[in-house]
């Protein structure tokens, strides 16, 4: 069953007296097996969004429904959709707060009521999933290790809660580019080989157009575009006049045309690049 999202409104009280809207009007439906890009220029109200996903903010108007279930202001079905939805917030090493790499892997499962067996199960399957080795890194403090092993950790804490959506609010943020392909191709098989439906914030155009098959595009809390990343990206002039880039391939594509190299329209990611380019090349050799 998909997350519906019907007419969802928020808006913050400021000093206790103006009310701002940050998000507005918003229709969309998720469905289960899906990647989604959500896309915006800072202040959008992007990451309000994904904050109403798993109940940790409730709207002012509008309504959430996860799997046939409503999030609403009694909380009735919270403890079930927030065991369902993960949601991993920007710097998500900030959160972490136990003694050991274990223990903080350990908390979500353990609230969930698991017994110990069934906790150390999760812990290992979740440190595989990221690429953390039990044995070397169990009994670690998470704040002896780097920047993106400690992303790591803080992911396999949600990851070990065996979400059925995974909702990340730029989970690159921050990274070196290794980092950041280490972290993408770890989110990207979890989608693929755990069937997880994944949500994901991002300012990376790049990673978008790779790994996405829908857009949700933000601008002043509505969203004003939403498509695959071809429909989306194909329109350059809209998305930079709300402030967005394209990809680097699309401009790439573009140089290339105008220099005349006959590549074709709807690229938008390195395969499809280097697929085009070996085509001309070997026309050209023929």
């Amino acid at each position: 069953m998909p997350i519906i999202i019907n007419n969802l409104s928020h808006n913050y009280t400021q000093f206790g007296l103006q009310s701002i809207s940050a998000i507005q009007n918003i229709n969309v439906c998720i469905n289960e097996g899906d990647f989604i890009g959500i896309l915006g220029h800072t202040g959008s109200g992007k990451s309000t969004f994904v904050q109403h996903l798993n109940g940790l903010l409730l709207g002012t108007s509008g309504d959430v429904t996860v799997d046939g279930l409503k999030i609403d202001a009694n909380k009735a079905n919270l403890k079930t959709i927030r065991n369902n939805i993960g949601l991993v917030f920007q710097y998500p090493e900030n959160q972490l707060f136990e003694e050991t790499i274990y223990k903080d892997i350990a908390f979500g499962p353990t609230n969930m009521g698991l017994d110990k067996a069934d906790v150390d199960v999760r812990v290992c399957e979740a440190m595989e999933m990221v690429g953390l080795d039990f044995d070397k890194f169990a009994s670690l403090s998470p704040f002896e290790i780097s920047g993106g092993q400690m992303r790591r950790v803080a992911i396999a804490g949600v990851i070990a809660m065996h979400p059925k959506y995974l909702v990340l609010d730029e989970p690159t943020a921050g990274l070196d580019p290794k980092g950041r392909n280490a972290i993408m191709e770890m989110i990207w098989n979890l989608h693929k080989n755990k069937d997880v439906t994944v949500v994901m914030v991002s300012h990376n155009m790049d990673e978008i157009s790779k790994y996405a098959n829908k857009l949700f595009v933000f601008n002043r809390g509505e969203i004003v575009q939403q498509g695959s990343p071809k429909e989306i990206f194909s329109n350059q002039e809209k998305l930079n006049e709300l402030g967005l880039d394209v990809p680097q391939i699309v401009e790439l594509a573009q140089k290339l045309k105008q220099n005349g190299i006959d590549i074709e329209s709807g690229i938008f990611t390195m395969d499809e690049m280097i697929h085009q380019l070996k085509n001309i090349l070997q026309v050209n050799n023929d």
